[in-house]
């Protein structure tokens, strides 16, 4: 009797871990930032760091998506030239 308990188990421990894999697979985003904005950061002294400002207040829960951009944003590559090298991120830009 504890052998078609244990398989049944089993089948949904693998339907559950299944189900988890294919919505991490569909949530994977692939669209194309539709423009690039580079910035160029400078070799300066660091200055002194300011004053911590008070917390702001609880955003609003966002929509799911990885490329979700809120009314009036544009998906976008954002890409800094660093002494170090490049570094791309890509994110929603008012415009």
């Amino acid at each position: 009797m504890k052998n078609p308990v244990t398989l049944l188990i089993a089948a949904l421990a693998l339907a559950a871990s299944g189900g988890f894999l294919v919505a991490t697979a569909i949530g994977q985003g692939t669209q194309t930032p539709t423009k690039t904005v580079t910035i160029d950061v400078g070799t300066g002294t660091q200055g002194p760091a300011g004053p911590a400002g008070p917390p702001g207040p609880k955003g609003d829960p966002g929509s799911p998506g990885a490329e979700s951009c809120p009314t009036g944003y544009t998906f976008s590559a954002v890409v800094f030239n660093t002494p170090q090298g490049h570094q791309t991120i890509a994110t929603c830009l008012l415009g």
